[in-house]
């Protein structure tokens, strides 16, 4: 019987490289691996549903559940990051600390991405910056003429103002037309610079690994999601692509483990591996639902408060329910 052919669109991670490279074949489909930094994977799903399956912003992924929700995703999360480190300010602005960022204007490439949503969330409820405190202006950080990928639906009291059709958030962060930038990517500004913009949390991983390990919570960026069509007609491919990103993401541990030679260029990835299973476990990129419910579910209640979601979702109805238990030999 002949597999099921269908294309997957995910950036080039080690934890999908065995899936990339063909050493695990999820059971029953022929995958065809397309390597693609995730603005474009994004873009392209959301707008012409161009792939079968995909990686995904988790937010964008939220919002479409209340539009016409094309997507069903597996509790599969291909990106994760702490995001104190994401935000940026200008040297000059006076922000010295979260809650001199009230009444600012703030850089957001879109309102409704991910990485944004969680520093939002994050600075509401940790330092008391309200989200309807600040002024977002939306646009490209490096590129001008980035739109919204979703249209907004927002409450009127949550300020969100496009910037000019010729201008950047990097260089208007480092001009002082905007006073911080919360952002996934590192700005050319801070790089570039000369001191005009700098980090927020300067010293930021112990402010993370104190957030760790008080809430828990290891923010999820990206999930993957299938095409819903797709899905309701080959319903068992969900579980078959589950169980093979699962056995991928084993093989990227066994690699980090490595000390017979190191698969990465960093001098001391053994060190930093053995103090982050000290601080997080041994399963510290947890998939599967049980283990992430409490991390979605503080996400979803951020979507909503910052009128991204028309109601609070419940975090099982993001995935496909085959996926939410395991079957046990």
């Amino acid at each position: 019987m002949s597999k099921l052919r269908m294309t997957f669109a995910c950036w080039n991670y080690d934890r999908t490289r065995a899936l990339m490279d063909g050493s695990v074949q999820p059971d029953g489909i022929e995958l065809n691996y397309l390597n693609m930094p995730v603005e474009e994977t994004f873009f392209r799903m959301l707008r012409h549903r161009e792939f079968d399956v995909a990686e995904m912003s988790l937010s964008s992924y939220t919002v479409s559940l209340f539009r016409d929700s094309p997507f069903v995703a597996i509790p599969v999360f291909p990106s994760r990051f702490f995001r104190h480190s994401c935000i940026y300010v200008n040297a000059d602005s006076g922000i010295k600390e979260p809650k001199d960022l009230i009444g600012k204007r703030v850089g957001n490439p879109e309102y409704q991405m991910t990485a944004p949503a969680w520093i939002r969330g994050i600075l509401s409820d940790e330092y008391g910056v309200p989200v309807n405190g600040v002024t977002y202006c939306t646009g490209g950080e490096e590129q001008p003429n980035r739109p919204e990928k979703l249209k907004l639906d927002l409450p009127p009291d949550i300020k969100v103002e496009p910037i000019g059709p010729d201008k950047t958030l990097s260089a208007m962060l480092a001009s002082g037309e905007i006073d911080a930038l919360y952002t996934a990517r590192m700005p050319s500004s801070y790089l570039n610079s000369g001191g005009k913009v700098r980090r927020l949390f300067e010293d930021y991983v112990p402010v993370e690994q104190e957030y760790f390990k008080r809430t828990g919570i290891f923010p999820i960026m990206h999930t993957v999601v299938i095409r819903r069509e797709i899905y309701e007609r080959e319903r068992w491919v969900a579980q078959s692509l589950y169980k093979a990103f699962c056995q991928a993401q084993r093989m990227a541990y066994d690699d980090l483990y490595e000390t017979a030679a190191l698969k990465t260029m960093l001098p001391w990835t053994t060190a930093h591996v053995e103090q982050t299973r000290r601080e997080m476990g041994d399963d510290f990129w947890p998939y599967g639902f049980a283990r992430n419910e409490q991390t979605l579910a503080t996400f979803l209640r951020y979507s909503h408060e910052q009128g991204l979601s028309k109601r609070r979702l419940d975090p099982k109805d993001l995935f496909a329910p085959e996926t939410l238990e395991e079957f046990r030999i």
